[in-house]
């Protein structure tokens, strides 16, 4: 088997679908980093428990995917798309259309009427013009991301080009331990970091779901790798578990306290 250190050596496979979301902590650059491992396996099923923007599924393409997040909201914009959605909503790089907008998105999710096309639209675009690409949300399960104020953004009115792949993928939405692992799978797992802000869906996802998930990884006999940020706490769970632990540098840099240092990632490996 590939040897995490040979495996993390970058290549040159270009991908041409990109995620239709900002996402923040989006794993685009580890895309090549992990190739290696897939093509080496050749499973029949990737297994995402927490798919966030896509950027991993998207960059190894495979013809089976299960792929799950704890966000009712990403999820139903994956839903929306496998079944043709467009946009035709107001998308206007402007600060009031973002926050009239945001208004009508709280108002489905307080009248139940999230897991609609109209839904997915306002998310996408309160995505792609909010605040850094974060999704967050308050306790009451409302969104509350910023205007972004970037100079200019392209917005998509259609997704045609994402339905091949997403009507060959099942889109779950759920706890990971709901999952249903088949031999033939492999699974990459990238929780929320394990930092102070944990609010990404209306429960959050606190130390004791953490602890949860590395032990729930480390059972199943199927490969696995996890991404994580490379806290000692973090590496230290993921090694208790059994797993091969490296770190990397990951393109974004610590910035509490005005701290720049570049941050580090953990990737853990089972199964390999």
């Amino acid at each position: 088997m590939t040897s995490p250190e040979k495996a993390i050596a970058s290549s040159s496979q270009v991908h041409s679908l990109v995620p239709p979301l900002k996402w923040a902590g989006g794993k685009r650059w580890l895309v090549d980093r992990l190739t290696p491992y897939w093509d080496e396996i050749q499973p029949q099923r990737l297994v995402e428990p927490f798919c966030g923007g896509l950027a991993i599924a998207l960059g190894v393409s495979p013809q089976q995917a299960l792929l799950n997040d704890i966000n009712p909201h990403l999820i139903n914009f994956y839903h929306q798309i496998q079944q043709g959605l467009s946009c035709n909503i107001r998308m206007e790089n402007q600060a009031d259309c973002y926050y009239q907008n945001r208004t009508e998105f709280n108002h489905l999710i307080e009248c139940q009427q999230a897991q609609t096309a109209e839904a997915a639209q306002l998310f996408y675009y309160l995505n792609r013009t909010g605040f850094n690409g974060l999704c967050r949300f308050n306790r009451r399960g409302l969104f509350n991301v910023p205007f972004g104020r970037y100079k200019k953004i392209n917005y998509k009115t259609d997704f045609q080009e994402y339905q091949p792949l997403f009507r060959r993928w099942t889109f779950t939405q759920g706890d990971f331990a709901a999952l249903a692992i088949e031999a033939g799978d492999f699974i990459y797992a990238d929780p929320p970091y394990d930092v102070e802000f944990r609010q990404y869906s209306s429960g959050g996802f606190d130390w004791s779901d953490q602890e949860r998930l590395a032990k729930w990884l480390g059972e199943q006999s199927v490969p696995v790798i996890a991404s994580n940020q490379a806290t000692e706490r973090i590496l230290a769970l993921y090694k208790y578990h059994g797993f091969k632990v490296d770190t990397v540098v990951a393109p974004r840099r610590i910035s509490c306290n005005g701290d720049r240092r570049p941050a580090q990632e953990m990737l853990a490996f089972k199964g390999f």
